[in-house]
């Protein structure tokens, strides 16, 4: 049977495509835009018919309506990564979390950790030799293809087709619906003087020739701003955004420096604008691929002089960061920010910063202190850490002693705080 005849078979409505599913499933969903509207809307339409059904994924971008605490024996979420939709589900207690480094969700779906009964995702238009294009998410999603007894596509002319391992072919699609709706757009982070005053530190430690992990939020945008009078820059990261499409367009980025993929753009996930994902399509610059090859601290750290580039909310003066809760309360995830800690950490002439305003709600608390939060999940170990970036300097820690990180520290918080940050240290006896 001819491919374009194997896709006729498969078509059908999202409603009826969404049929698949049986009581007791795990579907596993693409990070943000990769999700498929049609599909997880007819889900939630369809929820009150299943049973024990879980949707699994990291970052939802839109609030469907089985995200409802009334129908959770019918249709729950568990999350490997916060998001505005499902936060307010994790703080009510209806919605549950599985920890996990981005890179290893891969292997635990393949070892049966993670379930992953289904797929479903957005996919590109079908090529002539039947593939289709995962390229707004690769991530785990291809592990999740493996393992999965069935996958469904949500076909949309507006997503790109991208290079790299993001591609599953018709046979292997058990059913698909086609959708022509524009692929949500995510818009740049707001940045003030305390980011710009931050991203100029990072931008003035990255030398020429650097290859890059640029991670989400305002602070990594203004680094991003900030760099483009380097040259020959190159791309190693989990999130291809308008940032990194900017520095192309700028000349910035040729990755002609890079000793590992020389050439190549490499990322998991795509999240930005109509205009990002027109960058996508086809470019031969950019490669797509699965998280645990894009993450792996060991490939990753094959790139010479790595600069990974990631946010917390507070860190303690040993240097543990917390990225990811406001004390026990889960505000997003792990995701790669441990990843590409340690991948900078083995690349030669690599840096891992740590980025952070010094302070939270309208100056009123500091975000160093002596020790987190009780509760606090930790993200980035005190093992790992290495260069922290506030609006008042840098902090290089790693190879440094209990005492002097608190020095160091306590020279780049805030000034109102460095009194009482000074007297608690030696209540600790570091200092």
């Amino acid at each position: 049977m001819s491919v374009q005849a194997l896709y006729q078979q498969k078509r059908m409505s999202a409603a009826d495509a969404i049929r698949v599913v049986k009581n007791g499933d795990t579907i596993v969903v693409p990070t943000a835009v990769g999700e498929p509207p049609s599909l997880l809307t007819a889900l939630s339409d369809a929820r009150r018919e299943f049973r024990d059904v879980q949707v699994s994924q990291i970052l939802a971008v839109r609030k469907y309506g089985y995200l409802d605490p009334e129908t959770v024996e019918n249709v729950r979420h568990t999350a490997y990564f916060y998001s505005g939709a499902t936060r307010p589900g994790a703080k009510e207690g209806w919605v549950d979390f599985i920890p996990a480094y981005f890179s290893e969700m891969p292997a635990q779906i393949d070892r049966g950790l993670m379930p992953a009964d289904v797929v479903v995702s957005m996919a590109s238009p079908m090529d002539e030799h039947g593939f289709f294009s995962l390229a707004l998410a690769a991530d785990y999603t291809m592990a999740a293809i493996r393992r999965a007894r069935v996958v469904v596509l949500e076909v949309n002319p507006n997503v790109p087709f991208a290079n790299g391992d993001c591609h599953i072919h018709i046979s292997q699609v058990t059913a698909l619906c086609e959708s022509d709706e524009p692929i949500l757009e995510v818009g740049l982070p707001k940045i003030g003087p305390v980011q710009e005053a931050i991203g100029k530190y990072v931008a003035d430690m990255i030398p020429d020739g650097a290859t890059l992990q640029i991670g989400y939020g305002g602070i990594p945008d203004a680094v991003v701003m900030q760099l483009t009078d380097k040259r020959d820059l190159g791309i190693h990261t989990e999130m291809v955004g308008d940032g990194i499409m900017s520095l192309v367009e700028a000349g910035v980025v040729t990755n002609r420096k890079k000793n590992y993929h020389p050439g190549k753009m490499l990322a998991t996930f795509a999240l930005g604008s109509k205009k990002l994902y027109q960058f996508m399509h086809r470019n031969p610059a950019l490669e797509m691929h699965p998280v645990d090859f894009t993450n792996d601290p060991y490939l990753a750290g094959q790139n010479d002089n790595l600069h990974a580039i990631n946010a917390t909310m507070q860190i303690d003066f040993l240097g543990q960061c917390g990225s990811e809760s406001l004390g026990p309360i889960p505000y997003s995830g792990t995701g790669g920010q441990s990843d590409f800690v340690r991948a900078a950490n083995r690349s030669n002439g690599g840096k891992a910063f740590i980025v952070l305003p010094s302070t939270a709600k309208d100056d009123t608390i500091s975000r160093i202190v002596p020790t987190l939060s009780p509760g606090t999940h930790v993200s980035t170990s005190k093992n790992d850490i290495n260069y922290v970036v506030t609006e008042f300097g840098v902090a290089q820690l790693r190879g440094k002693t209990a005492k002097q990180r608190t020095e160091a520290l306590i020279g780049i918080a805030h000034p109102n705080f460095r009194g009482e940050l000074r007297d608690a240290a030696k209540r600790l006896k570091l200092l």
